[in-house]
């Protein structure tokens, strides 16, 4: 059937917009019937093709009642941090334009888009100019990434090669990170064949960064075998980032590979009030962060660096008869540095995040994050709230009366709608846990969120 392309891509837009233009007037979570939600989506597949115009009017009119506001700026969870205009309308731009982002035959425009988003993120991070940068789904494919660069070194510094030989019989590598690290890293260890049972887990100091006397000690105990250090720059509860020129410096005394996980706390860098947080980050060998929690890029991008770009494409990359370039190591297509050959062109987001904000207004929205989260700590311990962390970038936990009431707490907010807040567990606790990341949030909404906290505090009650 014909379709007017520019009608439909036009609906499609102008809902989106829509839909931006008044969330931050909706409540944050839904209160869908989800029966009805399972009917709209449901039922049986029809036989007969559909209008795309009616397709889009069908998804519009059965999505809105559950659509959650993550993207507006009353929402302090998970780290989501929205989407800028011009990451969104280059995301909008990347769907329709439809580029497959394995390499400069198939979109040298995708190519172009990722080296320059890629060079321009290592500057702000602080990482090598020479690094390599593979653009990813999120932050746990970027720490798989680092960890499976991590393990070819490792490994191959005794004598096994473990791209040939897997690891059966291999040495066992112990892969150690603190106590405090993200969950993501437990899963990278599963995948990559480690098994948790490799992990060597390593005090924390009471903020969640990792002891380095204790990193010392650890580090002592595996000598004899290979080593991949994790460490952490931005605490997933407190924001607390590890003390990287120490604990990296250890490391590699004892020969290991040191992987940083930054899902949201390496951008850090880009401020020069934060920049310290995250002071000797260029040393570490292999790094992992988000665009689409700090930068406000839309979901599903991550960046995976490794300072050793030969031993990246070498690790990641795969060869085929029909593949033009690929697996030439000393010189790899941007999709030897990733888990997937069919991507999408996750660079033109990235690129007009970065293009949109320039360094000053990355740094801004760093400073503006921090800024914020350490008002909404004052206006909940002013209100009679407890905070239990040293808010030092944009993380704040926090309890109202006794914490045993929290999850209760946390639903009598999100059912109120005002704002979303989650629960964490944090040294046995159940606690508030408040992220900010969202460009778009003003002290306003600060402020009446955290009323809305203190008041769903008073009125809830135990189950």
């Amino acid at each position: 059937m014909d379709v007017d392309l520019h009608q439909l891509f036009a609906r499609a837009a102008a809902e989106g917009a829509r839909h931006r233009a008044a969330v931050a007037d909706l409540p944050v979570q839904p209160s869908p019937d989800h029966a009805a939600l399972a009917a709209a989506f449901g039922g049986a597949l029809p036989a007969a093709p559909t209008d795309p115009r009616e397709v889009v009017d069908e998804l519009i009119a059965a999505a809105r009642p559950g659509l959650v506001g993550t993207v507006g700026p009353r929402f302090f969870g998970f780290v989501i941090g929205g989407a800028l205009p011009a990451a969104t309308a280059a995301d909008l731009l990347a769907a329709g334009w439809d580029q497959c982002a394995y390499n400069e035959v198939l979109s040298p425009a995708a190519a172009a888009a990722e080296r320059a988003a890629g060079g321009w993120a290592k500057a702000l991070l602080g990482l090598p100019e020479t690094a390599s940068v593979g653009f990813v789904t999120g932050a746990q494919a970027a720490n798989t990434v680092g960890l499976a660069v991590g393990r070819q070194r490792v490994l191959a510094d005794v004598g096994w090669d473990v791209a040939r030989d897997g690891l059966f019989g291999a040495p066992r590598v112990a892969v150690v990170a603190s106590e405090e690290r993200h969950a993501t890293i437990d899963r990278a260890a599963r995948l990559l064949g480690f098994g948790t049972g490799s992990i060597e887990p390593v005090a924390a100091t009471s903020q969640g960064a990792i002891d380095v006397d204790r990193l010392r000690t650890t580090l002592d105990a595996v000598r004899d075998r290979p080593v991949i250090v994790c460490l952490q720059a931005g605490n997933v509860n407190t924001g607390a980032c590890d003390d990287l020129r120490a604990a990296t410096t250890v490391a590699h005394e004892h020969g290991a590979w040191v992987h940083v996980d930054g899902a949201f706390g390496l951008w850090a860098a880009a401020s020069p009030r934060t920049a310290r947080l995250v002071d000797g980050v260029e040393l570490a060998d292999s790094w992992g962060t988000d665009a689409h929690k700090w930068l406000n890029v839309p979901y599903d991008c991550g960046l995976a660096f490794c300072a050793d770009a030969e031993l990246h494409a070498a690790t990641m990359s795969y060869a085929a008869a029909y593949l033009t370039g690929s697996g030439a190591v000393s010189d790899p297509v941007l999709g030897d540095l990733t888990p997937e050959s069919s991507r999408r062109a996750r660079g033109f987001a990235v690129w007009a995040a970065l293009r949109e904000l320039g360094t000053d207004g990355v740094a801004d929205l760093v400073d503006r994050s921090c800024a914020l989260a350490v008002r909404m700590a004052e206006r909940l311990a002013a209100g009679g709230a407890t905070v239990h962390n040293d808010v030092v970038l944009n993380q704040v936990l926090v309890s109202v009366g006794d914490p045993s009431r929290t999850d209760t707490i946390v639903d009598t907010v999100q059912r109120e709608g005002t704002c979303w807040v989650g629960g964490t567990t944090w040294h046995g606790q159940r606690l508030i846990r408040v992220s900010v990341s969202n460009a778009t949030t003003t002290g306003r909404d600060i402020d009446v969120s955290a009323d809305a906290i203190l008041r769903a505090a008073r009125t809830a009650t135990l189950p």
